[in-house]
């Protein structure tokens, strides 16, 4: 008989990917996810740097350089890249500028709008009974009103300002987190985990928050991501308008607003924001897109 020295030694099986690496994986195989989360990432570098990027203050006024063409016009001028308004400010500083305040629209009306839903959806879920159907009851009042019409009735009650535009925007995209949170609550509540938690005597906030809420976070992190560019666009709405963030801010809808009577006559001045804006949600729902076919296991490519 051979001795144990002289068996061969048995490969080791491979270690299971961690659940980082595993969501990594599934999210990369989605390459339209990979685009969009690049592009978002630069924008998001873009608006923290903007300070240090934009050439010029994005307030400042040069007289006699009113409308000019981007660089590759005839009648540019080298130092304004993108061309400036009609009152001569330097559209590219403002277009950097203007994605720093459209991303802290959406990003404030993300966390508020998730904390909220976390709040309500979780008690909705748990109390039941009126409590679940006076909850339900206002998210649909709010949901029965187009978005927009809502948001334009919020501000016309408590004035337009950047402050007042993310609780309006808020309160449009509330009710989406509410009754994701409370679906998933629900589920999670008939599973046979949530029972043994319940006997072994934990109590109900801790079974809430650190039983429950845990499970429901995919579902979650996925409509966080599309309601980033929900945010975006209803803002850019308002201030197209004139209802969101007022002049000289450079927002982005506000700066289509600026511009809309030179649509014809010098149409770069006007395509600028409206690409930025386009640009960025796009690229914002291709994440998402990613994330949620990287969370969801029956959606995984195999």
């Amino acid at each position: 008989m051979p001795s144990d020295a002289a068996l061969p030694a048995r490969a080791a099986a491979p270690a299971p990917p961690g659940p980082v690496r595993a969501f990594w994986r599934a999210f990369r195989e989605n390459r339209g996810a990979v685009i969009g989360l690049t592009v978002v990432s630069l924008i998001f570098l873009i608006a923290i740097f903007a300070g240090a990027l934009a050439p010029h203050d994005p307030l400042e006024q040069y007289r006699g350089f009113s409308k000019l063409p981007p660089f590759w016009v005839e009648g540019s001028d080298p130092r304004f890249i993108l061309g400036t308004d009609a009152v001569g400010r330097d559209m590219l500083s403002r277009l950097m500028y203007g994605a720093r305040v459209s991303l802290f629209i959406g990003i404030a009306v993300m966390a508020v709008s998730m904390v909220a839903g976390i709040a309500l959806g979780l008690t909705a879920a748990f109390f039941g009974g009126l409590v679940d159907v006076m909850i339900i009851r206002v998210m649909d009042l709010i949901m029965a009103i187009p978005s927009l019409v809502l948001a334009i009735l919020i501000i016309a009650i408590i004035g337009p300002n950047l402050t007042n535009t993310i609780v309006a925007v808020t309160i449009v995209g509330l009710p989406r987190y509410v009754r994701l949170v409370r679906a998933s609550a629900l589920t999670e509540l008939s599973k046979d985990y949530v029972t043994a938690a319940k006997v072994s005597g934990v109590g109900k906030f801790r079974l809430m928050t650190v039983t429950v809420l845990p499970n429901c976070l995919a579902p979650l992190i996925v409509q966080a991501a599309l309601g980033l560019s929900d945010a975006i666009l209803e803002a850019a709405g308002l201030g197209f308008l004139g209802l969101g963030a007022q002049p000289p801010t450079p927002e982005w809808g506000a700066m289509l607003a600026d511009t809309r009577d030179l649509m014809l006559s010098h149409p770069w001045v006007m395509a600028f924001p409206g690409l930025s804006i386009l640009t960025t949600v796009l690229a914002i729902n291709l994440m998402g897109d990613g994330l949620r076919d990287a969370l969801d296991p029956r959606l995984r490519r195999s």
